[in-house]
C-alpha cells in the first residue's frame, strides 16, 4: 500500500512539473517563408503582444501613418492633404468616444488592447531604424488609438462609408462567400469560402496571422492596425463575411431658420463647438479653427446657405466588437458561436458559417434601425424635411434578423445580393420581413455564384478551389445569344467580325482569354444593370435567370460598332489576350492580371484602380482568399493576394501577386509539423520583446 501511495505521489509530482514546464515554455513566432507569423503563447497577454510584435514587423510604417490619420492629426503630422480626413473624425466625434469606449469596454478586451499596443510599441523601440522619420512623431501608439482607427474603419468605410461619400472609389465593394453542407460535398465534409473584396491599399489591407494558444489552432486575417483574427477558422469551425445589404446610417437634409434648424416646423438650436486642428507647414504648425454642429439627428457633416447635411449611424454605443470576433475564433461548436453572434456589437456585414458537425448557417447581421416608415426607397436616400417621426433610436434584435441554416439545397452563397437569394429557390420571404430591411435584386454577380453550385450535386474541394477562381462571365452566357441574333440580323460588317471572336472565346477573363477584351468595351457602353435595357428585367420569381434579351437590338450594334473601332484603333487586333491590357501593377511587379469588376458576373474579382494610355490596372478585390474544409483534420488553402508585408524591404512585399496571376492558392500551414518544415526563422520571447531563437 505505501509503495502504491509512493509511486502515486511521484506520478503526480511528474505531472506537476511537466505542466509547469510546458507553462515556462517562452512565447514564439514562427515566421515561414510568406511572411505569416505563426504565434504560440499560453496566455492572451502573450498572444497579443506578439501579434501587436509581428504586425509591426510586416507593416510599421502602415501603422503608425494608419493610427495617426485615425487620431484625426493626420495634418499636424503629414500636411494640409490630410485636413478634410481630420475634419471628418471630429466631426463625428471620435476622440471623445473612444474615451467612454476606453472605460466602458469589457476587462477582457482591454487586455487584448494593452497587450496588442505593449507589442507594437516594443517593436518601435527595438527596432526604430524601420520606421520612416516622418512617421516617428506619432509614437508611441496607445489603446485609444486602436479604437480610433476601429471606428474610423467601420463608421466612415462601411456604415456610413455611401453617406459620407467615401466608398465612391469602390467599382465593386463587396465579397463572395459559400457554405457547403455534407450533403452536397463529395466528401462528406463542410466546406466554407472566404473572398472579402477590398482595395489594395492603406485601411483596407488584410493581414494573416496562426494563433496556437494553449494547443488550439485559429487562423485568418484582419485589416493591418486592428488586434485579433476577423474572418478565420479553427479546427471545429470558421467563418467569413460580406459586405450586406443593410442600411443602418441616414443622411437628413434640414432646412435652417435664424442660425438653427427645422424640426417638425420648429427651429432647434444646434450642439456647437469649437475644435483647434493643426497644420504642419514646413517646420511650424498652423492652428486651425473648425465649428462642429450638431442636431438631434445626429452631426453636420456638410453645409451649405439654406440648409445642411447631419448623418445618423448605428453602433456608436457598442464598444465590444473585437471582443465579439474574439469570441467567434474560440467557439467549437454552433451553439457557442451564436451565442458570439448574439452579443450584436459588430454592426454591419453578413456572417457565413460552416463547422465538422456539418452545420453550415448564413446570417443577415449588423444592428438595423426599427423605423415608421416601412419602404426601402424611402430610406434609401437624403432624407428630405425635418421630421421627429424619422429620428430612429431602437435597432431590431438578433430574433429579428434574417438567417438561414442546414437549408434543404446543401449550400449558401452571398456575394453582396440581399439575404433573400442565399438561397436558390428562395428560402427567406422578403414579405416577412420589415420593408426597409433589405431591397430585393440580385446581380449578376451573385447569379453566377449561385450558379456554380446549382450545377453540381457534388462538390469535391479541388472544384470549390476552382469556382472561388472562376472569372467565367455570367452577363455573356446571358446575353451574347441575343446579341448574335441581333448581328445576324444587321448587316454589319464590323459587327460580324466582332461575332467571329466572341464566338470563339471563352467567355472568361483569364490573362489568355481572346475576346474579353472586346466584350469588355461593348459591355461597358452597354450599361450592365440597366433593366430598361433588357427585353425582360430582373424578376424576383426567377432571380438568377432574369434580366435577359435585348430591348434595342439596334442600339447594341451600334455600340459593337463602336467596341470595334475602340479596340482595333487601341490594340490592332480584336483578338488580343485580356492580360495584355490588364495588368498587376504593385510594388515592383507588372503581371498579366485576370478577373474584373463583378458587374458582369465575374465571381474572382479584380477591379481596376489606375489606367495609363496602354493599360488598365487593379486596383482591389479579391484581398484575403480561404477554402477550407472541416474534416477529421482541417484542409485549407488560402491567399493574400498582394502578400504579408508592406515593409519596402521586405521579400513579402508583394510575393503572393505572381500565384495571383496564376490563378493558385498556397496550402495554409495549419498543424505544427507543416509549420516546422516551412519556417524561415523562429522568434522568441524576451523580458523586452522577441529575438532570434538560436540554432
Amino acid at each position: 500500500m505505501k509503495k502504491i501511495l509512493v509511486l502515486f505521489l511521484f506520478s503526480l509530482f511528474i505531472i506537476s512539473y511537466s505542466c509547469k514546464k510546458e507553462d515556462s515554455q517562452p512565447t514564439e513566432i514562427a515566421w515561414d517563408t510568406y511572411g505569416v507569423p505563426h504565434i504560440k503563447a499560453s496566455s492572451l497577454e502573450e498572444l497579443f503582444f506578439a501579434q501587436g510584435w509581428a504586425q509591426m514587423h510586416n507593416h510599421a510604417n502602415k501603422i503608425v501613418e494608419l493610427y495617426g490619420a485615425s487620431r484625426g492629426r493626420g495634418a499636424e503630422y503629414w500636411g494640409a492633404e490630410k485636413l478634410e480626413n481630420d475634419m471628418i473624425i471630429h466631426t463625428l466625434g471620435f476622440d471623445a468616444l473612444a474615451d467612454e469606449w476606453g472605460a466602458n469596454q469589457d476587462p477582457e478586451l482591454r487586455t487584448i488592447y494593452t497587450s496588442f499596443v505593449d507589442g507594437l510599441n516594443a517593436y518601435a523601440d527595438a527596432h526604430p531604424e524601420t520606421i520612416e522619420e516622418k512617421n516617428k512623431a506619432v509614437l508611441p501608439l496607445t489603446t485609444k488609438d486602436v479604437n480610433m482607427h476601429g471606428m474610423y474603419v467601420v463608421f466612415t468605410r462601411f456604415i456610413g462609408g455611401s453617406d459620407l461619400g467615401r466608398v465612391q472609389q469602390w467599382p465593386d465593394m463587396g465579397s463572395n462567400t459559400y457554405a457547403i453542407a455534407p450533403k452536397r460535398s463529395a466528401s462528406g465534409n463542410a466546406m466554407l469560402v472566404q473572398n472579402p473584396h477590398l482595395p489594395w491599399w492603406n485601411e483596407f489591407l488584410f493581414t494573416e496571422y496562426h494563433f496556437n494558444l494553449s494547443g488550439k489552432n485559429m487562423y485568418g486575417a484582419n485589416l493591418v492596425g486592428l488586434p485579433g483574427i476577423a474572418i478565420g477558422f479553427n479546427e471545429n469551425l470558421g467563418w467569413s463575411h460580406t459586405d450586406n445589404t443593410i442600411d443602418n446610417a441616414d443622411t437628413y437634409e434640414l432646412e435652417l431658420q435664424d442660425g438653427g434648424y427645422l424640426l417638425d416646423g420648429e427651429r432647434k438650436d444646434f450642439e456647437v463647438t469649437q475644435k483647434t486642428l493643426k497644420i504642419k507647414q514646413g517646420d511650424s504648425l498652423l492652428d486651425k479653427e473648425i465649428t462642429i454642429m450638431k442636431t438631434l439627428h445626429g452631426p453636420v457633416v456638410k453645409r451649405e446657405d439654406n440648409k445642411v447635411l447631419a448623418i445618423r449611424m448605428v453602433g456608436m454605443d457598442r464598444p465590444n466588437m473585437f471582443l465579439q470576433w474574439w469570441r467567434m475564433l474560440n467557439s467549437t461548436n454552433f451553439e457557442e458561436f451564436e451565442s458570439a453572434l448574439k452579443m450584436a456589437q459588430i454592426p454591419f456585414w453578413n456572417v457565413m458559417y460552416a463547422d465538422k458537425n456539418g452545420e453550415i448557417f448564413y446570417l443577415f447581421n449588423g444592428l438595423v434601425p426599427k423605423r415608421k416608415q416601412d419602404s426601402w426607397d424611402y430610406w434609401d436616400r437624403i432624407i428630405p424635411g425635418g421630421k421627429s417621426d424619422d429620428i430612429w433610436t431602437e435597432v431590431h434584435d438578433y430574433a429579428d434578423l434574417p438567417k438561414v441554416k442546414n437549408p434543404t439545397q446543401g449550400w449558401l452563397q452571398n456575394a453582396n445580393d440581399p439575404p433573400w437569394t442565399s438561397t436558390i429557390p428562395l428560402t427567406l420571404n422578403p414579405d416577412d420581413y420589415p420593408g426597409y430591411m433589405a431591397p430585393r435584386n440580385m446581380a449578376f454577380r451573385p447569379q453566377r455564384s449561385a450558379r456554380m453550385l446549382l450545377e453540381d450535386e457534388s462538390i469535391t474541394f479541388d472544384e470549390l478551389v476552382g469556382y472561388k477562381l472562376s472569372t467565367r462571365l455570367e452577363f455573356a452566357d446571358r446575353i451574347l445569344d441575343d446579341l448574335f441574333a441581333a448581328v445576324d440580323a444587321s448587316g454589319s460588317e464590323a459587327a460580324m467580325r466582332a461575332k467571329t471572336v466572341l464566338e470563339n472565346w471563352d467567355r472568361e477573363a483569364d490573362a489568355d482569354s481572346k475576346g474579353m477584351l472586346l466584350f469588355y468595351s461593348w459591355a461597358n457602353k452597354f450599361n450592365v444593370w440597366r433593366n430598361s435595357n433588357y427585353l425582360k428585367g430582373w424578376d424576383i420569381k426567377a432571380p438568377n435567370t432574369t434580366p435577359d434579351g435585348l430591348a434595342d437590338p439596334d442600339r447594341a450594334i451600334a455600340l459593337l460598332e463602336q467596341a470595334v473601332a475602340e479596340v482595333e484603333g487601341k490594340f490592332g487586333s480584336l483578338d488580343t489576350p485580356w492580360g495584355d491590357y490588364y495588368r498587376i501593377k504593385y510594388n515592383d511587379k507588372n503581371l498579366p492580371a485576370n478577373g474584373i469588376d463583378g458587374g458582369m458576373g465575374v465571381f474572382r474579382v479584380a477591379w481596376p484602380g489606375g489606367a495609363d494610355e496602354n493599360n488598365l490596372y487593379v486596383g482591389g478585390g479579391d484581398s484575403w482568399v480561404g477554402v477550407i474544409e472541416f474534416g477529421d483534420q482541417v484542409n485549407a488553402k488560402v491567399l493574400l493576394s498582394y502578400g504579408n508585408s508592406t515593409q519596402s524591404d521586405s521579400p513579402n512585399f508583394g510575393d503572393q501577386l505572381e500565384l495571383f496571376s496564376k490563378k493558385e492558392l498556397r496550402d495554409a500551414w495549419f498543424y505544427e509539423a507543416d509549420v516546422k518544415a516551412n519556417t524561415k526563422r523562429v522568434e522568441v520571447r524576451t523580458e523586452i520583446g522577441f529575438e532570434n531563437k538560436k540554432p
